[in-house]
């Protein structure tokens, strides 16, 4: 299955991730020194959710539009549906990906390396990035970027979300990881992954785990694992979270599971 953004902005999982990641950036720029955030799979950066790409599947609607019509939704939440309601006050039926939001939330001394490959994709970054200070988008591989990039020393956030098109992204993940960690044992690694099957998962887990890293992975089942053709669910895995992070993903992922998830839906969060 391929999880391309544009496919499924605004859906259950991008609640999840764009919520923890808000929460990780703004821990990150809250004080101290400069941050660099490297993007190993950019995307486009910012999505008009009535285009055919995001109409096609109308997964937003179970997402971010009943999010926003949630008036007692949690905290965590808070950041994600500030920053959707001033993207559409200028743009009524957009989504921000990771791009918009990670570049809104950027000091004027910190960097931002986004990567994406697709050349409409590039193209649409490079717009979404033009006023960003500190931004810079490159048609590179993201993994071998994130690993020849990242500084040895600062503070650093590395974000990893695939469309996982190609069988060994699992393997370059965790391969990305300790590499990036090898050169900056204190980089945040920050994991977004589909659920279609347990084995899947597991398998990923146990390889993330020998990294040897501090962290956790915020599971969200939203029905059965009976169709490894669907995406059941996500998860959100994060070496060497801020603090505050797990916490605030266990709030997330059993809110999610809850309000928008089917008969049995679980959240839950697994120390690593």
């Amino acid at each position: 299955m391929n999880y391309r953004h544009a496919f499924h902005a605004g859906n259950f999982a991008d609640l999840l991730k764009h919520a923890l990641l808000i929460e990780a950036v703004a821990a990150l720029t809250r004080a101290g020194p400069p941050l660099t955030v490297i993007d190993t799979h950019a995307g486009a950066g910012i999505y008009d959710l009535g285009d055919v790409p995001a109409t096609r599947t109308g997964e937003a609607a179970a997402g971010i539009e009943r999010l926003l019509a949630e008036p007692k939704a949690p905290e965590v939440f808070a950041g994600l549906v500030r920053a959707v309601k001033e993207v559409r006050r200028r743009a009524p039926r957009f989504y921000p990906g990771s791009p918009a939001l990670i570049g809104a939330a950027l000091r004027r001394n910190d960097s931002y390396i986004a990567c994406e490959l697709r050349p409409d994709d590039h193209t649409l970054l490079k717009q979404t990035l033009a006023k960003v200070g500190g931004a810079e988008a490159v048609r590179a591989d993201g993994y071998e970027t994130a690993v020849k990039r990242a500084p040895a020393a600062g503070r650093t956030l590395v974000v990893i979300d695939p469309p996982f098109e190609r069988a060994d992204d699992y393997q370059r993940i965790v391969e990305t990881s300790r590499a990036v960690l090898g050169r900056n044992k204190a980089a945040v690694m920050f994991i977004w992954l589909p659920i279609k099957d347990l084995d899947t998962l597991d398998r990923f887990e146990t390889g993330l785990a020998a990294v040897g890293a501090p962290g956790f992975l915020a599971e969200l089942r939203m029905r059965p694992l009976d169709d490894p053709l669907k995406m059941n669910g996500c998860a959100v895995a994060v070496l060497n979270p801020p603090a505050g992070l797990e916490s605030a993903a266990l709030t997330a992922a059993q809110w999610l599971a809850l309000n928008l998830g089917e008969k049995g839906a679980l959240g839950r969060v697994n120390r690593l």
